[in-house]
């Protein structure tokens, strides 16, 4: 389960004396470790290597690197069943901290949050039981996890729960108002009502919110409680750029006095958030393993590389870069074009208007702005799903592919039965490019109508991108798609669209997605639910700056791994940004 690579051009042989079989463990009680191959080289057995890592160390040309492979190894903190997915390790809270879990789908993250909330118990395998207390002690004597569950068993820790799903809320037949009062634990109540912006819906059932508001209900449910741990659980889904930014400075807020636990997809919002970083890797639905404690820069970009230092565990065969130097620039009159718009909503209130723009072959328009701002209702205007009181959309007749924000699960059959019914499917794109990347083939046997909200996300994507049209729009892609899934699907709508010059409008919330998929931005503004407007297309770095100072924010690049990274407020650099009116970086450091 390991790699080892000698570099030929470096090693010294014979005149260093073959230090690395000296010191190899393996070779000292007389196994074939690392043998002395024909030409002179050693040769290190990849099976039979431990992955010590003392034949790295004792080289004096630093020639060897031997690294190790994603495995199970050892029992497994918790097994679901026989033939069923297990855990390896224990995410660790600390106090006066944000802990974040990072990692894709179907890796154990929740598993992991309800182990250490105690609504799941260790059993080491042993699923037919849970772990003895004896056992417990025994497998993590010394350790900090030992002191957690300690308080854990003895109720010195109380914990709160935001949980992933949020159904069973949007269950209760409870206003909103109602339901925080009853959690209010802290008697912090109006401050959640403020911060959390719950005003306008507290009077509302549960079951007339929307999933931004029910979300943000539960976040501040989970924080009216007293407690010593807090975890949270996607708690950016459903949420506007603002409102993120909003949940993040709550939790980090709480974790002046608690511990807190956060899952997200959101790098951005998870870098933000975040103190510490804990990765989750091994087999999607197989297994997970729980890395060491890192800084939060660290661990996000070791997660990105797909190779874990301490660990010395390359977890992905390529890693993922935000390599972009200046956007491209578009020059000249544009190809496409389309009209100024307006549409009123009356039984609503809801007026929207936009101003005319241009846009050309191939190129990407990102969209950003608040929830209920227009930005669905500007997208189904353009694809002829809405018609506008005013105007008439693109200025030439323009065939659309149309992905919606919530995807439709009515077909009855196949993933695989519903692509063979697509008109104008290109076979070869599919093939080429969107089946591997956005995994379709686990899907291709489902039935449409069981898929969940991530793999239905990544079905409709699959069916736009391969739709031949002359213009692709995407309402929401990243939503349900793990941080793999949502930066795969950004570089599929890159690369398709420069591969078959067909231009893409793209609203997301997610502002890595966004850098990473955008060459311009349609800003939008207004009062949510009243009123909304949509500019004229704006530069990548001329919108970008303008939306971020709207959020009171500044960016930069990480030098590593080129992504996009929030400066902390009042930083030297946040402070060198603001002066000069850079808000945001497009290049690295």
């Amino acid at each position: 389960m390991r790699v080892a690579v000698i570099g030929r051009d470096k090693c010294t042989r014979e005149i260093c004396g073959y230090q690395c079989m000296k010191i190899c463990p393996g070779v000292k009680m007389r196994e074939e470790v690392i043998v002395v191959g024909p030409d002179g080289f050693p040769v290190i057995d990849e099976e039979l290597c431990t992955g010590c890592g003392l034949c790295v160390k004792r080289c004096p040309v630093s020639c060897i690197k031997v690294i190790n492979l994603p495995g199970e190894s050892g029992k497994p903190t918790f097994q679901y069943g026989p033939n069923t997915f297990r855990l390896h390790g224990f995410p660790l809270p600390k106090e006066k901290a944000v802990v974040g879990i990072i990692g894709v789908n179907g890796i154990g993250k929740t598993t992991a949050l309800q182990l250490l909330s105690g609504a799941l118990k260790p059993n080491f395998g042993h699923f037919a039981r849970d772990a003895s207390w004896e056992e417990l002690k025994n497998e993590f004597r010394g350790s900090e996890i030992q002191s957690y569950l300690e308080k854990l068993k003895g109720r010195k820790i109380r914990v709160s729960y935001k949980p992933q799903y949020l159904d069973k809320l949007a269950s209760a037949k409870t206003t909103a108002a109602e339901l925080l009062k009853k959690c209010d634990e802290r008697r912090a109540f109006a401050q959640l009502v403020k911060t959390l912006e719950l005003g306008l819906f507290l009077d509302r059932k549960l079951s007339e919110l929307s999933g931004g508001e029910l979300q943000r209900l539960a976040i501040a449910c989970a924080m009216a409680r007293d407690a010593t741990v807090y975890f949270f659980d996607e708690p950016s889904s459903y949420l506007d750029v603002r409102q993120r930014l909003n949940v993040a400075k709550a939790i980090r807020s709480l974790a002046e006095t608690t511990a807190v636990v956060v899952v997200e997809h959101d790098l951005a919002l998870l870098d933000y958030l975040s103190d510490f970083v804990q990765v989750l890797y091994g087999a999607k639905g197989a297994y997970g393993v729980v890395s060491h404690v890192k800084a939060s820069r660290n661990g996000v970009n070791e997660f990105l590389a797909g190779y874990l230092k301490d660990e010395n565990v390359r977890f992905r065969d390529y890693a993922i870069k935000f390599d972009r130097g200046a956007p491209r620039e578009f020059f000249g009159n544009p190809k496409f074009s389309y009209t100024a718009l307006s549409k009123t909503f009356g039984e609503k209130g809801f007026d929207f208007s936009a101003e005319a723009g241009g846009f050309s072959d191939s190129e990407v328009l990102g969209i950003l702005g608040p929830n209920a701002i227009g930005k669905s209702t500007f997208v189904k205007l353009l694809a002829g799903v809405e018609e506008p009181d005013e105007g008439r959309g693109f200025t030439k007749k323009l065939s659309v592919a149309y992905k919606p924000q919530y995807p439709s699960s009515q077909f009855d059959g196949t993933a695989r039965q519903l692509i063979a019914e697509q008109k104008n499917f290109d076979r070869e794109v599919f093939d080429a490019d969107v089946r591997q990347r956005l995994e379709i083939s686990e899907l291709l046997d489902k039935e449409v109508g069981k898929l969940s909200g991530g793999e239905l996300q990544r079905l409709s994507i699959a069916l736009v991108l391969c739709t031949q049209a002359q213009v692709r729009l995407f309402d929401e892609p990243s939503a349900f798609l793990d941080v793999e899934q949502r930066l795969h699907s950004a570089d599929l709508i890159r690369r398709i669209a420069d591969k078959t010059e067909v231009p893409c409008f793209v609203v997301d919330h997610d502002l890595l997605f966004i850098d990473r998929v955008s060459d311009r931005i349609v800003l939008f503004d207004g009062v949510p639910s009243k009123k909304g407007r949509a500019g004229a297309p704006l530069s990548l770095k001329r919108a970008m700056n303008s939306f971020l100072e709207q959020m009171d924010l500044t960016f930069r690049r990480d030098a590593e791994s080129g992504r996009p990274r929030a400066n902390k407020k009042g930083s030297q650099l946040d402070v060198e940004q603001r002066g000069k009116g850079e808000y945001y970086y497009v290049s690295a450091e």
